[in-house]
């Protein structure tokens, strides 16, 4: 088996970020945006609190006793 092997998009995804160090930086602040936060406890449990249960059989009409 050839372990040397690459693809050509990792080629290319090598080749660019050698020559645009800058987008590294970009995607790290972008991520920031969404996804690396500090969490806040009571605010977790607000929002869980708050939440209002759901009906079984949404999407059906309410069932009679005929």
């Amino acid at each position: 088996m050839d372990y040397d092997y690459e693809s050509e998009q990792t080629k290319f995804m090598r080749e660019f970020l050698e020559k645009n160090p800058q987008v590294q930086e970009k995607r790290l602040a972008a991520r920031s945006i969404w996804w690396d936060k500090n969490l806040d406890k009571n605010q977790q449990k607000h929002f869980k609190e708050s939440t209002v249960p759901h009906k079984p059989y949404a999407y059906f009409g309410a069932q009679s006793d005929d």
